[in-house]
């Protein structure tokens, strides 16, 4: 009788998959929990889980290679339009007031970035369901732990946690919850994923601010949207989301002629937005440069009231240049990300749309927290793309009495 031979385990793979394994447990499961105390946990945490799965690609060789690069993406209007913002970045560190942080943050900026793009090839080209698996885990785990942070600050139990920090957490966990989602949904777990988006729902309403809450249902609305008609949200985000980062600067005219009163601040930001283009107008095409937003308030050249969006600091640092930059760049990553896997689409766009509505309403956009964080739900978002290969169960092999190999399905 024919005997099955078990395969000689290879500790060298061993070894990289379970350097892998730790990786993806640090980003996937860690970051989003340690999010919730500190906001440093996520700069922190992000190289190290990176660097693993970097060290494992490297042991085992199951990454994509580096120089597969398909010409037609590479001259694609995203990517030339985030290759200007780039070289645009660099050029702004002439002009800016102030050089010497600036210069620190572009190199944080670039360097972040490239960990990213390093990550991003390290890739396996398949992903296995065990490491995707932890995603939805730490997301749970992160709707938990700042659903009781947020219960005991309120109670004056914890005083060491600034609810600063805690909203920050929580918008990372928010932005998770779409690629959690997306898996469980894609797998067939659709009560899972929806038990997991109701978590970080009612966490978000605990949070110390209204603004995960927006951005959470600003996500559920996209979800549901594009899951009936996925051409149509994706044109509309994409449309709306350039229209929006070009034509910012034109809120500041139309809304200061209401005045103030029921409008309250944001009106007032606004007519300070105003202010400052009509003072200085050719700083509109070129920006006054990296940092200049954050310093100039710290030195009291910038009232602290000024609009705390990405679309005003965007316009104040990088100028209409940087503007239409970014608008292309992140038109075309919805588009392109839209023709990946289908049923990926509804989280994807569900994940945009609450990032940009974090962005767009409040949260510190050019800070590195967010920044890393975001590198970290791309990164997500690609493994859980690229954990799509299998579409039904495989055969089972096994020998019979003849020693020929029979199969059952």
């Amino acid at each position: 009788m024919a005997r099955n031979q078990r395969k000689p385990v290879d500790p060298v793979l061993s070894a990289a998959a379970m350097l892998r394994r730790v990786g993806f447990m640090l980003l996937l499961m860690a970051l989003p929990i340690f999010a919730m105390i500190s906001r440093r946990a996520v700069v922190l945490i992000m190289p190290i889980g990176v660097s693993l799965i970097i060290i494992a690609a490297l042991i085992d060789g199951g990454h994509r290679p580096v120089g597969q690069v398909n010409q037609r993406f590479a001259a694609s209007p995203p990517v030339l339009a985030t290759l200007v913002l780039a070289i645009w970045i660099a050029m702004s560190l002439i002009w800016t007031p102030y050089q010497d942080p600036a210069i620190n943050r572009a190199i944080s900026l670039f360097a972040t970035t490239a960990l990213g793009l390093a990550g991003y090839y390290a890739m396996p080209e398949r992903m296995r369901s065990a490491n995707l698996y932890l995603l939805p885990i730490g997301v749970a785990g992160a709707a938990v732990t700042g659903a009781l942070i947020a219960l005991a600050t309120t109670r004056g139990e914890i005083p060491g946690i600034a609810p600063v920090a805690l909203e920050r957490g929580m918008a990372l966990a928010v932005l998770a919850a779409w690629p959690a989602a997306a898996w469980m949904h894609s797998r067939g777990r659709d009560a899972q994923a929806l038990t997991v988006a109701a978590a970080i729902g009612l966490m978000s309403l605990l949070a110390p601010s209204w603004l995960p809450l927006i951005a959470f249902v600003a996500g559920a609305l996209v979800w549901g949207l594009a899951a009936s008609y996925p051409r149509a949200m994706t044109a509309i985000l994409a449309t709306g989301t350039a229209v929006a980062i070009i034509s910012a600067p034109l809120f500041a005219f139309i809304a200061t002629p209401l005045g103030t009163g029921a409008a309250g601040s944001a009106i007032d930001a606004l007519g300070i937005w105003r202010g400052i283009i009509l003072d200085d107008p050719l700083r509109v095409v070129t920006g006054y440069g990296l940092e200049a937003v954050q310093r100039s308030r710290m030195a009291g050249e910038l009232p602290w009231n000024a609009p705390n969006s990405l679309l005003f600091e965007l316009w104040y640092e990088l100028g209409i240049v940087g503007a239409v930059a970014i608008a292309i760049g992140l038109a075309g990553a919805v588009r392109a990300a839209a023709r990946r896997q289908p049923i990926l689409i509804p989280g994807g766009l569900a994940c945009f749309a609450s990032a940009f509505t974090f962005a767009a309403f409040g949260i510190a956009s050019t800070q590195m927290w967010w920044i890393t964080g975001l590198i970290v739900i791309a990164l997500a978002f690609v493994a859980v793309t690229r954990g799509q290969f299998r579409t039904r169960r495989p055969k089972m092999v096994f020998p019979n009495r003849a020693g020929v190999e029979e199969s059952t399905p």
